[in-house]
């Protein structure tokens, strides 16, 4: 029986129809009359970096409302203030210019210390070959071969829960998402048998999760901050992770080639550099402690923030549920929008950064060479010419009128960032999450404790509900 969709007055946003107005954005060619630089924020740098750090995205709307589309604001430990370009075609200016002239502000990130010179880290010729080694997993079949495993492991979680029972959603999906990544990345299938290397593996790196939620790692990632290498307690904390790390690459190193499989380990190891060198251990073990980090937690985050949103709408969530449980033909592309939506209203990162190599242009202001440049998917997210009514939860924009699903627009929609920088992982986070809202629509009646929106919470560069995205379970299917 077919769900009847009651559409919100959200009509479609201007940039599915290809109307945004044009915005300057590019070098300046040495021509910078009348140019001025963006407007700064107010205060010292050590107050910006707080504020942001505590919470970046009333900090960002702050700075927007404030001073206009085109901001600035300063951190400690850089001579140069952070730019913000919020306009689409200052996005597309950045993600489609020559790698060279925009690298990734990344290489000096607080992830430089744990993940080493990664494909996250890396620049220039460095992260494209990494890039292109870790391509094949991350698409096509091989995302359609990890779906399976995906819906047994969401199904085996939901299969733990009872009703009246309360928790935040985050740790929960941590746990399915972690088995996803590790199921790519080592081909591990379900869970790892006690006493296994990658057991222990897992097991390290769910303990170095817990340990970065607490505000204890939030000092440690500040005393790293511009390292190269971790000191300390950090690296102490790291080596005791590395270990296992280093363990599985050497006992799958020792493998014939033939006994290797088709995960993320397996093709690393098989991988050689322009030179026909293989890559060190370091180098493997800096890029799958990257793919476990960044490729789970996003992913979960982002997971919590989608049921914080629903449970706090209970139209839409109620929608949801209703053409997932009549098997309407609508329901593949509602889940696709509410994925979508989550997205555009939630992204778990607020912000890229790049370092123009060269002046350049955004609108009627300028960047100096060696100035960072931050683009504010946050903020391009919620532009009111592009999305009306932004802080609407309303997955209905992402619908066309026949009740297909419509595709976010390339600059305009930037939860993986964009240009030879996008996540590597976007088709399978988009995968996880379409399995993993669907079952739970399927099966679960959620509902929040408490229906004040949970104000977000900056932790590992991301952006997660200060509450871990809390659910109570009503009813169970």
């Amino acid at each position: 029986m077919a769900t009847t969709l009651t559409r919100p007055t959200v009509t479609a946003a201007p940039h599915l129809l290809g109307t945004v107005d044009p915005s300057p954005a590019g070098p300046t060619g040495g021509d910078d009359t009348g140019l001025r630089e963006a407007p700064a924020m107010d205060g010292p740098a050590g107050l910006h970096a707080l504020r942001f750090s505590r919470r970046p995205m009333p900090f960002l709307f702050g700075g927007r409302r404030t001073l206009g589309p085109t901001f600035s604001f300063s951190i400690p430990g850089r001579a140069r203030p952070f730019t913000v370009v919020t306009h689409p075609d200052h996005a597309k200016a950045l993600f489609t210019a020559p790698p060279e002239s925009v690298p990734s502000i990344t290489a000096d990130s607080p992830l430089r210390p744990i993940c080493g010179e990664s494909v996250l880290t890396a620049n220039g010729k460095r992260h494209m070959r990494q890039r292109r080694l870790l391509l094949p997993p991350f698409h096509g079949e091989a995302i359609a071969k990890y779906a399976a495993g995906i819906e047994e492991m969401i199904h085996r979680e939901l299969d733990t829960w009872t009703v009246g029972s309360s928790f935040p959603l985050a740790a929960r999906m941590q746990a399915v998402t972690l088995d996803v990544i590790m199921a790519g990345i080592f081909g591990v299938e379900g869970e790892p048998a006690e006493g296994t290397t990658e057991r222990k593996l897992r097991d390290a790196t769910r303990r170095v999760l817990a340990f970065s939620e607490t505000p204890a790692f939030a000092l440690l990632e500040i005393r790293n901050v511009g390292l190269l290498e971790p000191r300390g307690i950090m690296k102490r904390i790291l080596d005791a992770v590395d270990v296992h790390y280093f363990g599985i690459i050497r006992e799958r190193r020792a493998l014939p080639e033939s006994a290797r499989g088709t995960d993320v380990l397996s093709l690393l190891l098989s991988a050689t550099d322009e030179d026909g060198q293989t890559l060190t251990d370091q180098e493997i073990r800096d890029e799958l402690i990257t793919l476990v980090l960044a490729g789970h937690e996003t992913t979960a985050n982002q997971l919590a923030w989608t049921f914080e949103r629903l449970t706090r709408t209970p139209d839409v969530h109620a929608t949801l549920k209703d053409l997932v449980r009549s098997d309407d033909p609508m329901a593949a592309a509602y889940v696709d929008a509410t994925v979508s939506e989550s997205m555009r209203v939630r992204p778990v990162i607020s912000m890229v950064g790049r370092i123009v190599q060269e002046d350049w242009r955004f609108g009627d202001h300028v960047v100096r060479a060696g100035g960072p440049v931050a683009v504010g998917s946050v903020l391009i997210h919620h532009r009111e010419d592009l999305y009306p009514q932004p802080f609407r939860f309303a997955p209905e924009r992402f619908l066309k009128e026949d009740g297909t699903a419509v595709k976010p627009g390339t600059y305009t929609w930037l939860p993986f960032g964009g240009g030879t920088r996008r996540c590597l992982g976007a088709a399978l986070a988009l995968a996880e999450q379409r399995i993993v809202i669907k079952a739970i629509a399927e099966r679960v009646d959620l509902e929040a404790p408490d229906l004040e929106p949970e104000r977000e919470y900056h932790r590992n560069v991301t952006t997660i509900p200060r509450g871990g995205g809390r659910v109570v379970v009503t009813a169970l299917r």
